[in-house]
């Protein structure tokens, strides 16, 4: 157990022992503040201590990033190349996106796209061809984990980890990442590490640091930091919730317009680079993305609006919103949603026509209630139960997922998540303290 410290001396404990039982550390950098103060904390101490080794810094350069956070990018990386070993990696792996109906995803550096590319590809960049283990379908977080193994092979090294800056702070997510009793086995019982593979961790020496800690050091210390979030506070945009990411996902699409005043340069070649984006950025926050009052247009019903919308959308984007569709449907006419008795009552009392069970397999009071799909319905609980309206909220928020429905993985989701846990489950284990 570590003594009661403050969390600047328990990031440099962590570090200590990372640098002292690997022979391989790299730094996946973003450059955003929590990864830019993890990856100052790391040149800092080897400095201090005059090590005779480098430290990787891992950079996933998305071609689509604010001004400041290239300039800061490339300052960082500039002042230390006397002990850093960069990979900045542009490759065209699938990145989520969120601003179109008609794309589930896009591809930085996609070789096809190249007269779009809203900036030229950095000369010393590692590209797809530097990585014997690269393919298509590979996704942006896939990657990571592949690049961790690739790393280590290539350093052949006796022991890789990988610091990364998450803090437990920004999202229910990272805690359980941290704290949960069923995850990866950790480095001699470190909680704040995770295996990945033979002999490669994850760390993360900054997860119990506030976002006000982050600020603290940066001045006290008088790291350089990514002015982006100045103009972040200019924009009248609060700490806790300026982001650097990538800016197409479903989280950015209300920032997204701060593009347009922040970045305007980039903001016109980001327009057409991404389908969707002018749209997502100027509606993000309306109705007319679907997050609101949806109407449904004159003489259609929610179902018919639903398959007209579908009928616009390509193939694989159509089929996909119908096989999660036809899940749902089996689930609530075979199985039933789980349902409190005061919903019961409401529907009931609606004339609505339910069959409800006595007991489910699931832990909870609510009780199972078999139903046909609603066109819409005016009650408080409208996310809880199955509606055509639901889905065209869906389609129109571009959620490809279907999040917002809460709907069951398709089949070749669950199968496609039972290979990664079937390639890693040999590193399950029970976390000790």
């Amino acid at each position: 157990m570590e003594k009661r410290r403050n969390v600047y001396e328990a990031a440099l404990s962590r570090i200590e022992k990372i640098f002292t039982d690997f022979d391989n550390v790299y730094v996946s950098f973003s450059g955003g503040k929590d990864s830019g103060v993890l990856l100052n904390l790391c040149i800092d101490y080897v400095r201090k201590h005059r090590l005779n080794r480098r430290i990787g810094v891992f950079h996933m350069d998305y071609e689509v990033q604010y001004s400041e956070t290239l300039k800061y990018v490339e300052e960082v990386l500039a002042q230390n190349t006397d002990i850093l070993d960069i990979y900045r990696v542009c490759v065209p792996f699938k990145v989520q996106t969120c601003t179109s109906m008609h794309q589930s995803y896009w591809r930085p550096w996609d070789d096809e796209m190249k007269e779009l590319w809203v900036r030229e590809m950095p000369r010393s960049a590692y590209r797809k061809e530097d990585f014997d283990f690269f393919s298509d379908d590979l996704w942006d977080y896939d990657f990571q984990i592949k690049f961790a193994e690739w790393l280590h092979r290539y350093k052949r090294a006796g022991r890789t980890c990988c610091l990364v800056g998450i803090r437990t702070q920004e999202s229910f997510n990272r805690w359980r990442s941290i704290h949960s009793d069923k995850n990866y086995c950790c480095y001699e019982r470190f909680k704040w590490t995770r295996k990945i593979a033979d002999d490669v961790y994850n760390a993360y020496p900054i997860y119990d640091w506030r976002t006000t800690d982050v600020w603290v050091a940066n001045g006290r210390f008088g790291w350089s930091y990514n002015h982006l979030y100045d103009l972040y506070y200019q924009a009248g945009v609060s700490i806790e919730k300026q982001r650097v990411a990538s800016p197409f996902i479903s989280a950015a699409i209300p920032s997204l317009q701060l593009y347009r005043a922040i970045d305007p340069q980039m903001w016109g070649r980001m327009i057409s680079r991404v389908n969707g984006v002018n749209f997502a950025g100027i509606y993000g926050n309306t109705s007319a993305m679907g997050w609101y009052t949806v109407k449904c247009p004159p003489n259609m019903t929610w179902e018919k609006y639903m398959h007209f919308l579908l009928s616009t959308l390509p193939e694989e984007i159509r089929q996909g919103y119908l096989d999660k569709l036809s899940v749902s449907i089996a689930f609530w006419r075979d199985k039933g949603g789980c349902l409190a008795d005061e919903t019961i009552d409401k529907l009931r009392k609606m004339g609505v026509e339910i069959e409800v069970g006595e007991s489910t397999n699931y832990k909870t009071d609510k009780k199972p209630v078999r139903m046909a799909y609603l066109d819409d319905i005016d009650i408080e609980e409208f996310r809880e139960l199955p509606s055509f309206k639901r889905m065209c909220i869906c389609i129109l928020k571009n959620d490809h997922s279907c999040k917002y429905m809460g709907f069951a993985p398709t089949k070749a989701e669950k199968e496609r998540r039972d290979q990664i846990m079937e390639k890693y489950k040999k590193y399950y284990g029970e976390n000790k303290e």
